[in-house]
């Protein structure tokens, strides 16, 4: 079945992800047309709907973002804590990135990235990046825990969406994942960077 209208749902959590076509802050986000979204079955027989398909699509764009920041933490840092934390965040991210994909896969959704090149909240900008790289010691710490909390926070925010508004029930499990996980991540980031 296809579903020709985008959810007011759907709306809501691109809006509140800020996509946009260029940087951006969060207070100046633009509206968003919705990419077109299909619903299919999967083999437990539950139909994923457009808030599925969009929340697992920003979800790889936010986390394949996120990656080449944390491989950044062992080169930039010797501080056995941060090199932890990072680790552990890594860890987590790639698995539930292989999780989304693999849903996204199953709904049968288109294979082009909706966000790429759209610089939202959550999501390390070129520029920043950049910054990120030359940085070291505290001085990266800083910078790194800004970007790791934008993340994580936004991540939280954007799967409790999806667990409120979801259909499909693995793709809600991977929210109600995705929303414990970067909850602990956010209080263990707390305990190292107390700002």
């Amino acid at each position: 079945m296809r579903q020709s209208t985008a959810s007011p749902v759907l709306i809501a959590v691109l809006l509140v992800a800020g996509c946009g076509a260029g940087p951006q802050d969060a207070a100046s986000t633009p509206p968003v047309t919705a990419p077109p979204a299909t619903t299919a079955p999967t083999p437990t027989g539950t139909a994923f709907n457009p808030t599925d398909i969009a929340w697992l699509q920003l979800t790889v764009a936010m986390t394949e973002r996120l990656l080449p920041v944390l491989d950044l933490v062992p080169a930039r840092t010797t501080d056995p804590a941060w090199r932890r934390a990072s680790a552990q965040v890594a860890t987590t991210r790639r698995a539930e990135l292989d999780r989304a994909r693999r849903l996204l896969a199953d709904a049968a959704a288109p294979t082009t990235n909706p966000h790429e090149g759209h610089d939202m909240p959550g999501m390390v900008t070129a520029q920043e990046m950049t910054a990120l790289r030359t940085a070291s010691g505290q001085s990266f710490h800083r910078l790194f825990a800004g970007h790791l909390r934008a993340h994580l926070a936004q991540s939280v925010r954007v799967a409790t969406s999806e667990q409120q508004s979801g259909a499909q029930l693995a793709t809600v499990a991977l929210a109600e994942a995705v929303v414990r996980s970067g909850t602990a991540d956010l209080e263990r980031l707390d305990h190292l960077d107390p700002t």
